[in-house]
């Protein structure tokens, strides 16, 4: 009776030794960069510059009136 049990003490000591490295050492890598994200708010000024600009052309213009101006007299 203390040979079956010797054999069986050593069959599950060598299974649990070769199971407790079955999936390798874990190795944790971290990233070293971070990348930062822009602001909401970084359109910047010449777009808030041109829309002025271009409503005051539209709606101010120029007068290109064909009619001549009254002759003096």
């Amino acid at each position: 009776m203390n040979k079956p049990l010797v054999s069986a003490i050593a069959a599950s000591l060598a299974l649990s030794a070769a199971t407790a490295y079955a999936g390798g050492p874990v190795v944790v890598e971290e990233e070293a960069e971070v990348v930062a994200e822009k602001p909401a708010s970084s359109i910047g000024i010449l777009p808030l510059l041109l829309i002025p600009i271009i409503l005051c052309v539209a709606l101010c213009g120029g007068d290109d009136d064909d009619t001549p101006p009254p002759s003096p007299g």
